[in-house]
């Protein structure tokens, strides 16, 4: 009988360039944004079944009751509510969650998803994961290379080495392309993007965790180690505080040589600004994605929403219009930095409040 992998979703980010309405209180993660249910949700429910065990979940310590008591919305225990003190990045999460899957099953399957992403094609995704079940279980690292809708350069790029299976080496990482070479990524088969999707046995990714990284690993596992854990949170200690800040990506993916890829086309988005939200929802004849009480005339290819006043857009094209708990941003809709650019000047100002 084949076992079941646990997945581990990573609940941390800040959706920044969602703002205002992803929020300090309430990340991009914890909105319905595409579907019926809250990106979390829809990323627990995707893994969830025969295939499955309940989910790790690594969060925020002032976000872990709303995580539980979003997935209970859904039907879904965490095995574990991994709590930070405060965010660390990717690498230092990734061993702190790797080193709690090792107190569960060293030597089990365990696939790592952000809980904040889209994805459409959830029978691809399966399939994609029993493809590098093997791999993973042979003491690969296996990181999934999504298949590009278009020459974006704010995701890094996964090229993948010689061989013609489901499953190959990872020959090149490839930090966010200028929109040329972007261009000769999409139209090569051997890339893909890097969706910070990984497959592991814990005992395979911590041995080269400790060798690759070794201050991140040594303050994750001691923040584990002596870790509180009232019922199924485990509460990480300071000791986690001192890792240093490092993605997953340049602090082991990059320097491993246990990395197999596979390819996946599994219908992925990161939903990371304003823009993408817009690409993935429904809109009107008029290239219009409205939610809430707003009204478009004579206006073309805008994304409004509203929590409660009346928006209407009025002879204008291609603009973010917000309105969300007291605030109204106002943004062109493909200048996607300009909303974190905001964020910013907003914490410069002391603004808090607005966060």
């Amino acid at each position: 009988m084949t076992s079941k992998i646990t997945p581990i979703l990573m609940s941390g980010g800040a959706g920044t360039r969602l703002w205002p309405l992803s929020r300090q209180a309430k990340p991009k993660q914890f909105h319905r944004l595409g579907g019926p249910q809250t990106l979390i949700q829809a990323t627990a429910l995707r893994v969830t079944g025969p295939m499955f065990n309940p989910p790790i979940v690594v969060c925020a310590a002032a976000h872990a009751d709303l995580t539980r008591a979003q997935l209970a919305e859904v039907g879904i225990s965490p095995r574990a509510l991994i709590a930070e003190p405060a965010p660390r990045n990717t690498a230092a999460a990734s061993v702190a969650a790797a080193a709690v899957a090792a107190e569960i099953d060293p030597d089990g399957v365990f696939i790592l998803l952000h809980a904040d992403n889209l994805v459409s094609d959830v029978p691809a995704l399966h399939a994609a994961i029993e493809a590098g079940r093997a791999a993973a279980q042979s003491g690969e690292v296996v990181i999934f290379s999504l298949k590009p809708t278009g020459p974006e350069t704010i995701y890094g790029y996964i090229r993948a080495g010689a061989g013609e299976g489901l499953v190959r080496k990872v020959a090149q990482f490839v930090e966010k392309p200028d929109l040329e070479t972007a261009k000769v990524f999409v139209a090569d088969p051997d890339y893909g993007w890097n969706a910070g999707m990984f497959m592991f046995s814990p005992r395979a990714f911590l041995d080269e965790c400790r060798r690759l990284a070794p201050a991140i690993c040594a303050a994750a596992e001691a923040g584990v180690a002596r870790a509180e854990r009232p019922g199924d949170m485990i509460a990480l200690a300071p000791e986690f505080l001192t890792a240093p800040s490092e993605a997953i990506d340049t602090a082991i993916m990059e320097k491993t040589d246990r990395a197999s890829v596979v390819g996946a086309d599994i219908g992925w988005s990161d939903v990371g600004n304003w823009n993408a939200l817009w690409e993935g929802s429904a809109r009107d004849a008029q290239g219009n994605a409205l939610d809430g009480d707003a009204i478009a005339v004579g206006s073309r290819g805008n994304i409004a929403r509203t929590d409660g006043p009346v928006v209407v857009l009025a002879g204008v094209e291609d603009l973010v219009v917000v309105v969300e708990n007291g605030v109204v941003l106002v943004t062109r809709r493909e200048s996607t930095s300009s909303v974190k650019a905001a964020v910013e000047a907003l914490k410069t100002q002391g603004r808090g409040e607005l966060l």
